[in-house]
C-alpha cells in the first residue's frame, strides 16, 4: 500500500500521485499521528488547485492531500504536554492526511473519545469545526430562523444539527435530491434555482431570515444575502472576498483542542451525527477525491487507513 497521497505541482487531477515518504519528525509541539482514518473536504483539491492556506509558503516539494485526521500517537515533540505514544486523538494535520504517518499540532489536537469511532473523528476537524464556530460567531438566540446554503454537504449537515441542537429553526438549501435527507437533519429543505430568494421567503416564518451561513458562493450569495435586513448576520465559508463586499464576513475559525472537544461531545451525544456516507481504503484516495471533487455527495467521505 502506498505511504501517502500528494500532488507534486498546482493543476487538476493529473498532479495527484501515490508517493512513498519518509516519515515525518515531530518537532516543537507537534505529535507524531499513525493515520487511521482521513476526511475528505473540498478545501483537499482547491489546495491542489493552488489555493494556500494564510502564512503557507509556495510549493517546493510534493504536497499529502488532506486536512482532517484520527489516529493514534506515535511519537510527541519536544514541549508537548497533556499527550503520550499511544492516545488516540484527532486533529488538523500539517503535513496532510492521506497517509500513513503525519504530523498534528498538538494546539489543534483532542484526545478521541472511546465512544467515537476513528473514522467519524476523523469527520470532525474541518467539518464540523467550521460549522460549530459559525454557528457560536452569529450567536443567535433561540428561536431565530437562520438559512444554511449548501446545508447537505459535509459542513452543512453539522451546521444543521448543530443549530437545531441551540434552538434555531434551519432553512436549508441543497439540490432537490437531497430533501429527504436535509428534513431528516430537521431543517425546512428549499431546492436549489431560479427564484431562490422569493421561495425561500416562502418557507421562513413571517417571511424573513435572521441570518444566513453560506457555504457555496457563488452568484447566490449575495441574492440570498438581500434577505438579511442586518448583513453582520451573513457570514461565509466558501467566498471570502465577495461577503465582504457584501457587508458580511468569513468563518471565523477558532482552530482549538477546545472546539474539537466540543464537537466530540456533542458526536458522542447523539446529537451531532458525521453522516460518514462512503469509505475508501488509501489505496483509493483519488476515487475518493474525485467523488467530493464532483460536488454530488451527501455528509462525509473518509478514507480509511490500515493500521
Amino acid at each position: 500500500m502506498p505511504k501517502a497521497y500528494a500532488f507534486t505541482e498546482h493543476g487538476g487531477p493529473e498532479v495527484e500521485a501515490f508517493l512513498d515518504l519518509p516519515e515525518p519528525s515531530p518537532g516543537p509541539g507537534e505529535l507524531l499521528v499513525a493515520v487511521r482514518a482521513a476526511g475528505v473536504n473540498p478545501v483537499d483539491w482547491k489546495l491542489r488547485e493552488g489555493k494556500r492556506r494564510p502564512g503557507q509558503g509556495p510549493l517546493t516539494g510534493p504536497e499529502v492531500l488532506g486536512s482532517e485526521v484520527a489516529g493514534v500517537v506515535a511519537r510527541v515533540g519536544p514541549g508537548v504536554e497533556g499527550f503520550a505514544v499511544g492516545d488516540p486523538v484527532f486533529g488538523n494535520p500539517v503535513t496532510g492526511g492521506y497517509a500513513q504517518y503525519t504530523l498534528v499540532p498538538a494546539s489543534i489536537a483532542a484526545h478521541k473519545p472511546d465512544a467515537l469511532s476513528y473514522v467519524d473523528a476523523a469527520a470532525l476537524p474541518v467539518a464540523a469545526a467550521t460549522a460549530y464556530d459559525g454557528v457560536r460567531q452569529l450567536d443567535l438566540p433561540a428561536g431565530s430562523t437562520l438559512l444554511i446554503t449548501g446545508a447537505g454537504g459535509g459542513v452543512g449537515v453539522a451546521a444543521t444539527q448543530i443549530a437545531v441542537h441551540f434552538g434555531l429553526r434551519v432553512i436549508g438549501t441543497a439540490s432537490a435530491g437531497k430533501k429527504e435527507f436535509v428534513e431528516s437533519l430537521g431543517a425546512t429543505h428549499v431546492p436549489r434555482g431560479p427564484r431562490l430568494a422569493e421561495r425561500i421567503r416562502e418557507a421562513a416564518p413571517d417571511g424573513r431570515v435572521d441570518a444566513v451561513f453560506d457555504l457555496v458562493g457563488g452568484d447566490g450569495l449575495a441574492e440570498v444575502a438581500g434577505l438579511l435586513a442586518d448583513r453582520t448576520k451573513l457570514i461565509t465559508a466558501a467566498a471570502k472576498e465577495t461577503v465582504a463586499a457584501l457587508g458580511g464576513a468569513p468563518v471565523a475559525r477558532a482552530r482549538t483542542s477546545a472546539v474539537l472537544d466540543e464537537v466530540a461531545l456533542l458526536a458522542v451525544a447523539g446529537v451531532l451525527r458525521p453522516h460518514v456516507t462512503a469509505t475508501y481504503p488509501l489505496d483509493r484516495a483519488d476515487e475518493a477525491l474525485r467523488a467530493v471533487e464532483d460536488g454530488h455527495t451527501l455528509g462525509k467521505i473518509v478514507i480509511e487507513v490500515a493500521s
